[in-house]
Protein backbone atom coordinates (compact mmCIF):
# COMPACT_ATOMS: atom_id res chain seq x y z
CA UNK A 1 0.00 0.00 0.00
CA UNK A 2 1.47 2.97 -1.40
CA UNK A 3 -0.03 4.84 2.49
CA UNK A 4 1.72 3.16 4.69
CA UNK A 5 4.98 3.90 5.77
CA UNK A 6 7.51 3.70 8.48
CA UNK A 7 7.88 6.73 10.05
CA UNK A 8 5.44 9.51 9.19
CA UNK A 9 6.79 13.21 9.58
CA UNK A 10 3.94 15.97 10.07
CA UNK A 11 5.30 19.64 8.54
CA UNK A 12 8.37 19.66 5.92
CA UNK A 13 9.99 22.96 7.30
CA UNK A 14 13.08 22.97 8.68
CA UNK A 15 12.77 20.70 11.78
CA UNK A 16 10.81 18.43 9.91
CA UNK A 17 12.97 18.12 7.08
CA UNK A 18 16.15 18.10 9.23
CA UNK A 19 14.58 15.35 10.87
CA UNK A 20 13.65 13.47 7.89
CA UNK A 21 17.66 14.11 6.37
CA UNK A 22 18.96 12.84 9.07
CA UNK A 23 17.28 9.69 9.66
CA UNK A 24 18.29 8.49 6.22
CA UNK A 25 21.79 9.98 6.73
CA UNK A 26 22.36 7.65 9.91
CA UNK A 27 21.22 4.47 7.96
CA UNK A 28 17.46 4.59 8.69
CA UNK A 29 15.85 2.28 6.00
CA UNK A 30 12.54 2.60 6.24
CA UNK A 31 10.18 4.36 4.38
CA UNK A 32 9.75 8.18 5.40
CA UNK A 33 6.69 10.35 3.83
CA UNK A 34 6.58 14.24 4.88
CA UNK A 35 3.00 15.38 5.06
CA UNK A 36 3.22 18.92 4.77
CA UNK A 37 -0.14 21.28 3.55
CA UNK A 38 2.04 24.11 1.83
CA UNK A 39 3.51 23.62 -1.10
CA UNK A 40 5.56 26.48 -2.24
CA UNK A 41 6.01 26.96 1.74
CA UNK A 42 4.13 30.34 1.76
CA UNK A 43 3.20 30.96 5.06
CA UNK A 44 5.81 28.73 6.86
CA UNK A 45 7.64 30.01 9.67
CA UNK A 46 11.25 29.18 8.61
CA UNK A 47 11.26 31.31 5.62
CA UNK A 48 9.15 34.57 7.28
CA UNK A 49 12.14 34.13 10.19
CA UNK A 50 14.83 36.73 10.92
CA UNK A 51 17.33 34.67 10.06
CA UNK A 52 19.34 35.69 13.21
CA UNK A 53 21.84 32.13 14.71
CA UNK A 54 23.35 32.86 18.39
CA UNK A 55 25.42 30.88 20.99
CA UNK A 56 24.58 33.45 23.88
CA UNK A 57 21.86 31.16 25.25
CA UNK A 58 21.40 30.60 29.13
CA UNK A 59 20.63 27.26 29.79
CA UNK A 60 23.32 23.86 28.90
CA UNK A 61 20.94 22.65 26.43
CA UNK A 62 20.37 25.52 24.43
CA UNK A 63 23.82 26.53 24.26
CA UNK A 64 24.63 23.27 23.23
CA UNK A 65 22.33 22.67 20.92
CA UNK A 66 23.78 26.45 19.50
CA UNK A 67 27.30 24.53 19.36
CA UNK A 68 26.43 21.80 17.36
CA UNK A 69 24.54 23.38 14.72
CA UNK A 70 27.29 26.24 14.33
CA UNK A 71 29.47 23.70 13.12
CA UNK A 72 26.58 21.87 11.05
CA UNK A 73 25.76 25.55 9.46
CA UNK A 74 29.51 26.51 8.57
CA UNK A 75 30.32 23.58 6.47
CA UNK A 76 26.40 23.60 5.32
CA UNK A 77 27.37 24.40 1.35
CA UNK A 78 29.58 21.83 0.73
CA UNK A 79 28.26 19.00 3.20
CA UNK A 80 24.59 19.51 1.71
CA UNK A 81 25.66 19.75 -1.76
CA UNK A 82 23.13 18.17 -4.46
CA UNK A 83 24.79 16.01 -7.60
CA UNK A 84 28.03 18.74 -6.52
CA UNK A 85 25.60 21.69 -6.77
CA UNK A 86 26.55 23.63 -3.20
CA UNK A 87 23.26 25.20 -1.08
CA UNK A 88 24.25 28.69 -0.38
CA UNK A 89 23.13 29.82 2.94
CA UNK A 90 24.50 33.23 2.97
CA UNK A 91 25.75 32.41 6.66
CA UNK A 92 27.01 35.88 7.45
CA UNK A 93 29.18 35.51 10.80
CA UNK A 94 29.46 39.09 11.80
CA UNK A 95 28.39 38.55 15.50
CA UNK A 96 25.82 38.63 17.83
CA UNK A 97 25.96 41.37 19.83
CA UNK A 98 23.00 42.00 23.49
CA UNK A 99 23.66 45.74 24.48
CA UNK A 100 23.32 45.95 28.28
CA UNK A 101 22.16 48.89 30.84
CA UNK A 102 24.16 48.99 34.42
CA UNK A 103 21.46 46.65 35.81
CA UNK A 104 21.79 44.06 33.14
CA UNK A 105 25.90 43.94 33.42
CA UNK A 106 25.45 41.13 36.43
CA UNK A 107 23.05 38.75 34.83
CA UNK A 108 25.63 38.93 31.92
CA UNK A 109 28.41 37.87 33.72
CA UNK A 110 26.57 34.88 34.80
CA UNK A 111 25.62 34.40 31.37
CA UNK A 112 29.42 34.31 30.21
CA UNK A 113 30.51 31.98 33.14
CA UNK A 114 27.87 29.52 31.83
CA UNK A 115 28.48 30.24 28.05
CA UNK A 116 32.75 29.49 28.01
CA UNK A 117 31.72 26.72 30.22
CA UNK A 118 30.29 25.16 27.51
CA UNK A 119 33.13 26.72 24.88
CA UNK A 120 31.30 29.98 23.19
CA UNK A 121 33.88 32.78 22.70
CA UNK A 122 31.75 35.14 24.15
CA UNK A 123 33.16 38.21 25.54
CA UNK A 124 31.70 41.42 27.64
CA UNK A 125 32.38 44.29 26.56
CA UNK A 126 32.73 47.83 28.16
CA UNK A 127 30.56 50.30 26.64
CA UNK A 128 33.80 52.55 24.51
CA UNK A 129 34.33 48.59 22.86
CA UNK A 130 31.14 48.64 21.69
CA UNK A 131 31.91 51.26 19.05
CA UNK A 132 34.72 49.22 17.88
CA UNK A 133 31.76 47.13 16.50
CA UNK A 134 29.34 49.93 15.71
CA UNK A 135 31.51 52.97 15.29
CA UNK A 136 27.82 55.08 15.13
CA UNK A 137 26.43 53.31 18.44
CA UNK A 138 24.98 55.40 20.77
CA UNK A 139 26.11 54.40 23.69
CA UNK A 140 25.56 57.25 26.37
CA UNK A 141 22.78 54.82 28.20
CA UNK A 142 24.64 51.68 27.92
CA UNK A 143 27.26 50.16 30.13
CA UNK A 144 28.28 47.13 27.70
CA UNK A 145 27.27 44.38 25.99
CA UNK A 146 27.38 40.78 25.89
CA UNK A 147 29.11 40.07 22.28
CA UNK A 148 29.69 36.68 20.19
CA UNK A 149 31.69 36.89 17.36
CA UNK A 150 31.27 33.35 15.55
CA UNK A 151 27.32 34.02 15.25
CA UNK A 152 25.19 35.82 12.89
CA UNK A 153 22.60 35.51 10.54
CA UNK A 154 21.82 33.01 7.33
CA UNK A 155 19.31 32.79 4.81
CA UNK A 156 16.77 30.96 6.68
CA UNK A 157 14.76 29.40 3.93
CA UNK A 158 17.86 28.29 1.44
CA UNK A 159 18.46 26.03 4.55
CA UNK A 160 15.56 24.89 4.85
CA UNK A 161 15.38 23.84 0.99
CA UNK A 162 18.43 22.31 1.61
CA UNK A 163 17.40 19.77 4.35
CA UNK A 164 14.43 18.83 1.55
CA UNK A 165 16.57 18.66 -1.45
CA UNK A 166 18.70 16.37 0.54
CA UNK A 167 16.02 14.29 2.16
CA UNK A 168 14.19 13.41 -1.38
CA UNK A 169 17.63 12.45 -2.52
CA UNK A 170 18.13 9.97 0.30
CA UNK A 171 14.71 8.59 -0.29
CA UNK A 172 12.06 11.24 1.89
CA UNK A 173 8.64 10.99 0.13
CA UNK A 174 6.94 14.44 0.51
CA UNK A 175 3.19 14.53 -0.23
CA UNK A 176 1.71 17.73 -0.04
CA UNK A 177 -1.51 17.87 1.94
CA UNK A 178 -2.78 18.76 5.15
CA UNK A 179 -2.96 16.54 8.11
CA UNK A 180 -6.28 16.80 10.03
CA UNK A 181 -6.24 14.19 12.55
CA UNK A 182 -3.75 11.63 14.43
CA UNK A 183 -4.89 7.86 14.35
CA UNK A 184 -4.72 6.34 18.03
CA UNK A 185 -4.86 3.07 18.91
CA UNK A 186 -5.36 2.52 23.02
CA UNK A 187 -1.78 3.37 23.72
CA UNK A 188 -0.12 3.27 20.09
CA UNK A 189 0.23 5.62 17.01
CA UNK A 190 -1.16 4.23 13.84
CA UNK A 191 -0.98 6.95 11.96
CA UNK A 192 -2.67 10.48 10.62
CA UNK A 193 -5.58 11.24 8.40
CA UNK A 194 -5.70 14.10 6.15
CA UNK A 195 -8.26 16.78 5.72
CA UNK A 196 -9.12 14.90 2.15
CA UNK A 197 -10.07 11.69 4.23
CA UNK A 198 -7.53 10.15 3.08
CA UNK A 199 -5.15 7.91 5.90
CA UNK A 200 -1.66 7.44 5.64
CA UNK A 201 -0.41 4.53 8.42
CA UNK A 202 3.15 4.16 10.55
CA UNK A 203 4.14 2.98 13.80
CA UNK A 204 5.89 6.23 14.18
CA UNK A 205 4.64 10.09 13.95
CA UNK A 206 6.43 12.70 14.52
CA UNK A 207 4.59 16.10 15.28
CA UNK A 208 6.68 18.95 13.55
CA UNK A 209 3.75 21.20 12.84
CA UNK A 210 4.99 24.76 14.17
CA UNK A 211 2.46 27.12 15.23
CA UNK A 212 -0.31 24.44 14.15
CA UNK A 213 1.66 21.36 15.88
CA UNK A 214 0.11 21.81 19.25
CA UNK A 215 -3.83 22.11 17.45
CA UNK A 216 -3.20 19.04 16.04
CA UNK A 217 -1.85 17.65 19.25
CA UNK A 218 -4.69 19.03 21.26
CA UNK A 219 -7.27 17.51 18.89
CA UNK A 220 -6.05 13.52 20.16
CA UNK A 221 -6.59 15.31 23.71
CA UNK A 222 -2.63 14.97 23.76
CA UNK A 223 -2.10 18.85 25.31
CA UNK A 224 1.18 20.56 24.86
CA UNK A 225 1.87 24.48 26.16
CA UNK A 226 2.52 25.48 22.73
CA UNK A 227 0.43 28.81 20.98
CA UNK A 228 0.64 30.47 17.36
CA UNK A 229 2.18 33.83 18.36
CA UNK A 230 2.50 36.43 15.19
CA UNK A 231 5.95 38.35 15.03
CA UNK A 232 6.46 41.07 12.23
CA UNK A 233 9.75 41.97 10.94
CA UNK A 234 10.70 45.05 8.65
CA UNK A 235 12.90 46.03 5.90
CA UNK A 236 14.19 49.23 5.64
CA UNK A 237 17.05 51.93 3.94
CA UNK A 238 18.59 54.44 5.08
CA UNK A 239 20.39 57.88 3.97
CA UNK A 240 23.72 57.47 4.74
CA UNK A 241 25.26 53.83 5.39
CA UNK A 242 27.08 52.91 8.14
CA UNK A 243 30.57 51.97 8.50
CA UNK A 244 30.51 48.63 8.94
CA UNK A 245 28.56 45.59 8.37
CA UNK A 246 26.08 44.84 11.29
CA UNK A 247 25.98 41.76 14.06
CA UNK A 248 22.33 41.08 14.91
CA UNK A 249 22.18 43.88 17.52
CA UNK A 250 19.62 43.45 20.48
CA UNK A 251 18.42 46.53 22.31
CA UNK A 252 18.17 46.47 25.55
CA UNK A 253 14.10 47.23 24.84
CA UNK A 254 14.23 44.36 22.97
CA UNK A 255 14.08 45.46 19.35
CA UNK A 256 16.81 44.04 17.23
CA UNK A 257 18.30 45.10 13.85
CA UNK A 258 20.92 43.86 11.41
CA UNK A 259 21.90 44.45 8.33
CA UNK A 260 20.06 42.55 5.05
CA UNK A 261 22.03 42.89 2.43
CA UNK A 262 23.08 46.75 1.63
CA UNK A 263 19.58 47.06 3.87
CA UNK A 264 18.39 46.42 7.05
CA UNK A 265 15.67 44.35 8.71
CA UNK A 266 14.45 45.44 12.58
CA UNK A 267 11.67 43.87 14.63
CA UNK A 268 10.60 42.98 18.30
CA UNK A 269 8.76 40.82 20.97
CA UNK A 270 5.74 42.67 20.50
CA UNK A 271 2.59 41.63 22.89
CA UNK A 272 -0.20 40.24 20.93
CA UNK A 273 -2.61 37.81 21.74
CA UNK A 274 -2.05 34.18 20.65
CA UNK A 275 -3.61 33.86 16.84
CA UNK A 276 -2.94 33.03 13.43
CA UNK A 277 -2.40 35.88 11.84
CA UNK A 278 0.11 37.24 8.99
CA UNK A 279 -0.64 40.60 8.49
CA UNK A 280 2.07 43.41 9.03
CA UNK A 281 1.55 46.96 10.15
CA UNK A 282 3.79 49.96 8.95
CA UNK A 283 2.48 51.99 12.23
CA UNK A 284 4.30 49.11 14.44
CA UNK A 285 7.51 50.01 12.76
CA UNK A 286 7.08 53.71 13.33
CA UNK A 287 5.66 54.01 16.58
CA UNK A 288 7.46 50.79 18.36
CA UNK A 289 10.94 50.55 16.49
CA UNK A 290 12.08 53.79 14.76
CA UNK A 291 12.38 55.47 17.57
CA UNK A 292 14.27 52.84 19.48
CA UNK A 293 16.59 52.51 16.48
CA UNK A 294 16.93 56.03 15.83
CA UNK A 295 18.21 56.83 19.22
CA UNK A 296 20.60 54.05 19.56
CA UNK A 297 22.12 55.13 15.69
CA UNK A 298 21.42 58.59 14.38
CA UNK A 299 21.78 57.34 11.10
CA UNK A 300 18.49 55.56 10.97
CA UNK A 301 16.69 58.82 11.84
CA UNK A 302 16.26 58.81 7.89
CA UNK A 303 14.38 55.53 6.87
CA UNK A 304 12.34 54.60 4.82
CA UNK A 305 10.21 51.35 4.98
CA UNK A 306 10.38 48.84 1.97
CA UNK A 307 7.99 46.36 2.82
CA UNK A 308 7.31 44.35 6.10
CA UNK A 309 5.90 40.66 6.76
CA UNK A 310 4.85 37.97 9.86
CA UNK A 311 5.76 34.77 10.81
CA UNK A 312 4.25 32.95 13.67
CA UNK A 313 6.28 31.50 16.29
CA UNK A 314 5.52 27.95 18.13
CA UNK A 315 5.41 29.60 21.27
CA UNK A 316 6.09 27.78 24.39
CA UNK A 317 3.78 29.51 27.27
CA UNK A 318 5.47 27.51 30.28
CA UNK A 319 9.38 27.98 29.25
CA UNK A 320 9.48 28.76 26.05
CA UNK A 321 11.98 26.60 25.09
CA UNK A 322 11.82 23.37 22.51
CA UNK A 323 9.19 20.26 23.29
CA UNK A 324 11.04 17.05 22.06
CA UNK A 325 10.57 12.88 22.57
CA UNK A 326 7.85 10.51 22.29
CA UNK A 327 4.77 11.56 24.21
CA UNK A 328 4.80 9.51 27.56
CA UNK A 329 1.12 8.20 27.30
CA UNK A 330 1.43 7.22 23.51
CA UNK A 331 3.85 4.63 21.81
CA UNK A 332 5.34 5.77 18.74
CA UNK A 333 3.99 9.69 18.61
CA UNK A 334 7.09 12.07 19.14
CA UNK A 335 6.83 15.97 19.21
CA UNK A 336 9.22 18.35 18.31
CA UNK A 337 7.70 21.65 18.81
CA UNK A 338 7.62 24.58 20.94
CA UNK A 339 10.87 26.31 19.50
CA UNK A 340 9.34 29.90 20.41
CA UNK A 341 11.77 31.88 17.56
CA UNK A 342 14.72 29.46 17.82
CA UNK A 343 13.73 26.43 15.45
CA UNK A 344 16.31 27.65 12.76
CA UNK A 345 18.95 27.92 15.03
CA UNK A 346 18.47 24.55 16.69
CA UNK A 347 17.34 22.44 13.45
CA UNK A 348 20.57 20.62 12.38
CA UNK A 349 20.98 19.53 16.16
CA UNK A 350 17.71 18.80 16.69
CA UNK A 351 17.33 16.60 13.37
CA UNK A 352 20.42 14.52 14.45
CA UNK A 353 19.30 14.05 18.03
CA UNK A 354 16.13 12.88 17.27
CA UNK A 355 17.29 10.76 14.81
CA UNK A 356 19.26 8.77 17.55
CA UNK A 357 16.49 8.83 19.68
CA UNK A 358 14.02 6.99 16.82
CA UNK A 359 16.70 4.45 15.65
CA UNK A 360 18.11 3.31 18.53
CA UNK A 361 16.06 4.56 22.09
CA UNK A 362 18.49 6.94 22.96
CA UNK A 363 20.84 10.33 22.42
CA UNK A 364 23.99 10.28 21.60
CA UNK A 365 25.21 13.58 20.44
CA UNK A 366 23.58 15.47 23.08
CA UNK A 367 21.38 14.79 26.12
CA UNK A 368 18.11 16.34 25.03
CA UNK A 369 16.37 14.61 28.42
CA UNK A 370 15.87 18.30 29.81
CA UNK A 371 13.14 19.20 26.57
CA UNK A 372 10.98 16.57 26.98
CA UNK A 373 7.21 16.40 27.33
CA UNK A 374 7.43 15.59 30.84
CA UNK A 375 8.87 17.91 32.65
CA UNK A 376 5.89 20.01 32.36
CA UNK A 377 4.02 18.00 34.85
CA UNK A 378 7.59 16.91 36.62
CA UNK A 379 8.00 20.87 37.52
CA UNK A 380 11.20 21.16 35.49
CA UNK A 381 11.44 23.36 33.77
CA UNK A 382 13.99 24.97 31.41
CA UNK A 383 14.09 28.64 32.38
CA UNK A 384 15.79 30.28 29.73
CA UNK A 385 17.05 34.00 30.79
CA UNK A 386 18.05 35.22 27.09
CA UNK A 387 14.42 34.94 24.95
CA UNK A 388 13.05 37.53 22.92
Amino acid sequence: MTNKADTIIVGGGVIGSSIAYNLLNDGFTGKIVVLEKDRIYEFASTPRSAGGFRQLYTTDVNVQLSRYSLQVYKDFSKNMAVDNEEVEIDFKQRGYLFLATEEMMPRFEKHLKLQHRNGVSSQLLVKDELLDIIPELNIDDLAGGLFCSESGYLDPYSVMQGYIKCAKKLGAEYVYEEVDSLLIEQDQIKGVRLVDGHEYYAPVVINCAGAWAAILSEKANLPLPVVPLPRQIFQFDVEKPLQKYLPLTMDPTGVYFRHEGEKFIAGYAEELEPKIDFSWKRSAFIENIWPIIAHRISNFERAKIERGWAGLYDFNTKDHNAILGQYPSIKGYYVSFGFSGHGMQQAPAVGKCLSELIRTGKYETLDLTPLRVERFAENQLVIEDAIY
